[in-house]
């Protein structure tokens, strides 16, 4: 896995937990992190500065958040799962066959992709932030950002899987890949069993966000 982070990542020292379980004590503030009050003042600055308005932060937050999300990814994986020349493609050159789709832009100029096998599986991190492929996932979830998962996903992958609820047998090898401002990787999962007669459509409601991070499984079709 690369750790060759040219960008200019801020060290995010919070304490927060690698999972959100709805645990948190909503009478007290949460506490925010460096990288978000470093975000804070560069929104403050350039509003000031009148070089970008309050609106425009606002509609580019909301259109990733609202507009683009885990279904954009889930219409790749559900292509590749059922078009053999479009799953050669992707792993060739993911970026390219991620805008066949119409796809890509800031946040996912370089895309690879990463193939689940029965004997391989693989996981993405941002090791030093949380650079996320933005143009297939959305916005990445809280615990994708927070320190204990990028540090222990590195160290102890098995451990941290099966914290998410995926239990892996000791023969899988687990590869981890570090995602950075130039690369940014998606899991293609397997394909559940069961499927063959499923259309993309179909096929695309049986992918989770988790699944294309690597800390879940594509859902069986009795799930949906």
């Amino acid at each position: 896995m690369s750790h060759d982070h040219d960008h200019d990542h801020d060290h995010d020292h919070g304490h927060g937990h690698g999972h959100d379980h709805g645990h948190d004590d909503h009478h007290r503030p949460r506490p925010v992190s460096a990288i978000e009050l470093r975000t804070q003042a560069l929104e403050a600055l350039l509003v000031a500065k009148g070089l970008v308005s309050t609106d425009a932060v606002d509609a580019v937050i909301d259109y990733y958040a609202t507009d683009v999300g885990p279904q954009n990814g889930a219409r790749v994986i559900a292509r590749a799962w059922s078009d053999p020349a479009y799953r050669r493609r992707l792993f060739a050159d993911g970026s390219r066959a991620i805008a066949e789709l119409g796809f890509g832009g800031e946040e996912g100029h370089t895309m690879v992709a990463c193939e689940n096998t029965p004997s391989v599986h693989n996981v993405i991190v941002c090791t030093l932030c949380s650079c996320y492929p933005w143009p297939v996932l959305g916005l990445p979830p809280s615990w994708y950002k927070s320190l204990p998962y990028r540090a222990r996903v590195v160290t102890e992958p098995r451990a941290v899987l099966s914290e998410f609820g995926l239990e892996l047998a000791d023969d899988v090898e687990i590869r981890v890949w570090d995602s950075t401002a130039e690369v940014r990787y998606l899991v293609v999962p397997m394909r559940p069993a069961g499927t063959e007669a499923m259309d993309e459509d179909a096929l695309a409601t049986l992918v989770t966000r988790d699944s294309m991070i690597g800390t879940g499984r594509a859902l069986a079709p009795a799930a949906t």
